[in-house]
């Protein structure tokens, strides 16, 4: 797990959004990847901002893990309390271009409207995108967005 209270206690402005599969991914030790722990920890000392549904994507896929016996709810709950001390913006705006921008993504790149607003979030303020996500990549790079890592 990457040690989310060293950089944590940071303040720094807002420098990329980060989805959730490199949150994810930086949670669990098998998932860890030299990459992974290079744009988390850039996003964790950078500061990070997020659309709206990035905690209930988080809470969400945390709590599936539980279910299906990947996880406790000990590791949920110290999990949840690591990402809680991390320098995130909630983008407040979200929700006013899920309808509008986020939409036409979606359409344009085939991407799930939850990925489209990853997209219109990083387009929209014009920073780099943190992501796994295959198709997201892809979208976001063809969009001429810097996508991590690299």
């Amino acid at each position: 797990m990457v040690r989310v209270e060293e950089v944590a206690r940071r303040g720094p402005p807002v420098t990329l959004v980060l989805d959730s599969s490199i949150a994810l991914a930086s949670l669990f030790s098998d998932e860890v990847t030299d990459a992974v722990r290079g744009a988390f920890d850039r996003a964790a000392s950078e500061g990070i901002v997020v659309p709206q549904h990035w905690r209930i994507e988080m809470a969400n896929a945390l709590t599936m893990a539980l279910r299906r016996g990947r996880i406790d709810a000990e590791f949920r709950r110290g999990a949840l309390a690591d990402l809680a001390l991390l320098p995130i913006e909630t983008d407040s705006h979200t929700n006013a271009h899920i309808w509008s921008e986020a939409i036409s993504f979606a359409d344009r790149y085939r991407l799930t409207l939850y990925d489209a607003a990853y997209l219109e979030l990083a387009h929209r303020r014009n920073l780099p995108l943190a992501t796994l996500d295959e198709d997201l990549r892809e979208a976001a790079k063809r969009a001429g967005l810097e996508v991590l890592p690299a």
